[in-house]
């Protein structure tokens, strides 16, 4: 038996039989040279246009999310930018046509990783792609998650959303991945169907015996050569009942985060009582030219029209040098996660603010949705009374602000007497607290919510905002975590916006307890020396 120890990202214990799900494809020749580079570069669209076409099928036996996420996919593997790349590399460089997709589609991830960010998280999904087209060109077997026999735990490398969109959760018992961390996919997924999950397990590939025991708290997993009875976690999800509150009544808004109109019709199914970030990005990130204020008020309209008459908190243009944006000219810079983004981006660009603000103000006026507006990626008070004076000139009724860094915690009290509310976006905020990229795998430990060191920093925001009166929320991926949701509200949070499948996961969990009790798990969580053992100490203090 071998025990390892990664990042706990879905609490519960399970245990079955292991399903190794296979390694990505190995790297194509660079030869030979195609005798017929013209034939050998149309074989490309076709091959990709066949993964496609297997994608969007999956996603027509789907439903919410995973139908998005599936068809989102697809279009990426038919990207014509993509395909034109490859082309040209079979047609100028002679490559073979499998060859011409490896490298095309990395020479995409490689300008996604570095920008950072949301585009950062985007790698993977180029990956997955490119291995699947590949292997449509070679023969090879695609990748993906082979269909369990019976109930099993999935171990693998990593697992791109394609892979994980409609996996059965009877059948899924747990998942572990060498790579991968806390923000990431799998994280969510588990999440969502409440099954244990630990990423960044290293090792967890080179020992792969008859069976596994999963502990999603603590982060361990024990491989064992003995077969292993399947035995699966309770999912206490499935007796949420749609409120938001603890077990002694203390309501909290649990809300979901959307970018699209199928993300809002996905979020009312499960439940939502609103939407605590409605992001944007989507209207720009493809245009040449700034959408003009007519075409955004449409866009987001579309996305606001379930919502009415229920809240939804509209963040502003999250972008810069780690989301570039043609129109907006941004200069190349050496570290973009530190650069001119969010806000940032306004103060260079106000009209570009001013414009979106209006087309917001009209959609909601339009669409009987309950609308605030939040910027992005502040710092300072200043910046928070500047942008609260545009969005109330232009007619917003409600202003706030994303606390993603330190300085904005450390100036709480501050911060709160420019605006309306706050809302944390634990994803950057644990990053530049620990000053670690969230998207290496070697650092997943670091960019763990459970954290004390982020706990303490929404833990200033939460007597804050008990001291102003004002609300506090999370948006980042910290609520979507059932142990720790109820944790955040013990420190003053007032509401918690997740990706919609977390929803009903997050709600029966925080109805377990009292706010006294979640009060003395989260001040003995703080306490702690790191993310292990302030969860530990949180699970200790539910208990007693």
């Amino acid at each position: 038996m071998s025990t390892l120890r990664g990042v706990g990202v879905s609490p519960g214990r399970a245990a079955g039989p292991v399903l190794l799900v296979p390694d990505r494809l190995p790297e194509p020749d660079r030869g030979p040279r195609p005798a017929d580079p013209e034939a050998e570069a149309a074989r490309i669209r076709p091959a990709a246009e066949a993964v496609a076409r297997r994608l969007r099928d999956r996603a027509g036996a789907s439903a919410g999310e995973a139908a998005a996420l599936l068809e989102v996919t697809a279009a990426m593997a038919t990207d014509p930018a993509l395909l034109d790349k490859a082309e040209r590399a079979v047609a100028e460089r002679l490559l073979p046509a499998p060859r011409a997709v490896f490298e095309a589609a990395a020479e995409f991830a490689d300008a996604l990783a570095a920008a950072g960010g949301y585009l950062a998280e985007r790698v993977r999904d180029v990956h997955d792609v490119r291995d699947r087209v590949v292997a449509e060109l070679t023969g090879a077997v695609a990748p993906g998650v082979p269909a369990p026999e019976g109930p099993s735990v999935l171990l693998a490398r990593d697992l791109a959303p394609a892979d994980t969109a409609d996996l059965d959760p009877d059948l899924v018992l747990a998942l572990v991945t060498e790579e991968g961390g806390p923000t990431g996919h799998t994280a969510i997924l588990a999440r969502a169907l409440g099954i244990p999950a630990v990423v960044a397990a290293r090792g967890v590939l080179t020992g792969t015996g008859g069976g596994a025991r999963v502990d999603g708290a603590s982060g361990t997993v024990e491989l064992v050569d003995e077969a292993v009875a399947p035995q699966a976690a309770e999912r206490t999800h499935r007796r949420w009942r749609g409120a938001g509150g603890t077990s002694d009544g203390h309501p909290v808004k649990l809300l979901a985060n959307v970018g699209s109109a199928a993300d809002a019709k996905s979020a009312l199914e499960a439940g939502a009582a609103g939407s605590g970030l409605f992001r944007t990005e989507f209207c720009f990130l493809d245009a040449a030219t700034e959408p003009s204020e007519a075409a955004q008020r449409a866009a987001y309209a579309e996305v606001l029209r379930p919502f009415a008459g229920k809240p939804v908190v509209v963040r502003t243009l999250d972008a810069g040098a780690d989301k570039p944006l043609p129109f907006l000219e941004s200069a190349a810079e050496p570290n973009p996660a530190l650069g001119v983004r969010g806000l940032r981006i306004a103060f260079e660009h106000p009209g570009v603010l001013d414009r979106q603000l209006a087309a917001i103000v009209s959609a909601a006026a339009e669409t009987g949705a309950e609308v605030s507006v939040m910027a992005p990626m502040v710092a300072t008070p200043d910046e928070a009374a500047w942008f609260a004076e545009r969005a109330r000139a232009a007619g917003a009724s409600r202003a706030g602000v994303m606390v993603e860094t330190p300085a904005a915690a450390l100036c709480a009290e501050e911060l709160l007497a420019e605006v309306d509310f706050a809302s944390i976006g634990t994803n950057d905020l644990a990053q530049y607290t620990c000053a670690a990229d969230r998207m290496t795998g070697a650092l997943a430990a670091l960019n763990d919510p459970w954290q004390p060191a982020l706990l303490r920093l929404i833990a200033a925001l939460g007597r804050a905002a008990g001291e102003l009166g004002k609300p506090v929320g999370v948006c980042g991926e910290a609520a979507a975590d059932p142990a720790l949701a109820g944790v955040l509200v013990g420190l003053g949070v007032s509401s918690l916006s997740m990706t919609a499948a977390a929803l009903p996961a997050v709600g029966a969990a925080l109805a377990e307890h009292a706010l006294p009790d979640w009060q003395r798990a989260a001040e003995a969580a703080i306490g702690a020396g790191g993310a292990a053992g302030a969860r530990e100490r949180a699970n200790a203090a539910l208990r007693d």
